[in-house]
């Protein structure tokens, strides 16, 4: 299963996805301890790198104690601004895996307010120009994550992917979803498929991946070389496990039990407080404890009081007066 981007080398299919607010060092760190073979960080401002901007370095606090080869992504619509970041990224902060080139955002902030991320799909010839510079300012490898293309009317995944290999791209990403679609609809795999034996360099699919026979059901129709799972990890970095053993021998996914994602919301809070502090620890839990908590029948009550905690102390005793209720209704 093991597979390599350039000269780096990736021992399993299985992908942590950038997500905003999500795939930042701590939850990667998670992932990793999962079994996660790569992982790519959330979104980056390429104008905010330039700038020497302290919030935006602050997000990759932590990246360098990762085990797993990880990849930084930065954002932006101007070649050469796109290349200075990635320079700053290896020489000034000493990143030492692949800098990603996100072309599929498709949120208004990124693709229509920046003219970046999955507008430029629409760009043929400025994608070109964008990996061409980066290619040229970095000796780590580049890496493009796109979408489907820019609506129904405009799939050109395979023309992006063949422009993005030309240029020194060693590795794409395919959200097989255009930029309409946003995260709606189905994915196309069939899309997938296509850039897979239009390119050369390693495929990764990504959509629709929610379980695991998904991922292993992805890289047998289209022949990627790993898949990429986003939003079904949101409070189950467990699906990892799942994948790797369902992928080594078919063995089916075990069920988490409420102690153990306890077990983990702590963690993980305890994690984030060491890395960030306790102030911006508090306030980014509390999005993953409703990611932890989703579906658990009568958790209503735990879901408002984790809200409304303003301290490790209060986070702590409300999960421990929780976990004290559910004991004593065994």
């Amino acid at each position: 299963m093991a597979w390599q981007i350039g000269k780096i080398k990736i021992a399993n299919p299985i992908v942590l996805a950038p997500m905003a607010g999500i795939s930042n060092p701590t939850y990667i760190k998670i992932c990793a301890e999962m079994g996660c073979g790569y992982a790519i960080t959330e979104l980056i401002s390429s104008e905010a790198i330039v700038r020497n901007n302290a919030k935006t370095f602050a997000m990759l606090k932590g990246l360098e104690q990762i085990k797993i080869p990880v990849a930084i992504q930065i954002f932006g619509a101007n070649p050469e601004t796109m290349a200075e970041a990635a320079k700053i990224l290896v020489t000034k902060f000493h990143h030492q895996g692949p800098i990603d080139i996100n072309m599929g955002c498709p949120v208004p902030k990124i693709a229509l307010r920046n003219e970046a991320g999955s507008a430029l799909l629409k760009n043929p010839a400025l994608i070109k120009k964008i990996v061409e510079a980066v290619v040229e300012a970095v000796d780590v490898p580049v890496t493009v994550k796109i979408r489907s293309g820019w609506d129904e009317a405009s799939i050109n995944a395979v023309l992006v992917a063949q422009i993005c290999e030309a240029a020194g791209a060693q590795a794409i990403t395919v959200h097989a979803r255009t930029r309409a679609q946003g995260y709606s609809g189905k994915a196309n795999w069939q899309i997938i498929k296509d850039v897979v034996e239009a390119v050369k360099i390693p495929v990764i699919g990504n959509g629709d991946v929610l379980t695991c026979y998904d991922a292993k059901r992805m890289l047998m129709e289209t022949g990627c070389t790993a898949v990429m799972i986003g939003r079904a990890l949101l409070g189950n970095p467990w699906l990892i496990k799942d994948c790797l053993t369902y992928l080594k021998d078919e063995t089916p996914p075990e069920t988490v039990g409420i102690e153990e994602k306890l077990q983990m919301m702590r963690y993980h809070f305890e994690k984030l407080v060491k890395l960030q502090g306790e102030k911006v620890a508090v306030l980014e839990m509390r999005t993953q404890f409703m990611h932890y908590l989703k579906g658990i029948p009568e958790s209503k009550g735990i879901k408002e009081k984790l809200c409304l905690a303003k301290s490790s102390k209060e986070i702590m005793q409300i999960l421990d007066t929780y976990e004290q209720e559910l004991l004593q209704e065994k």
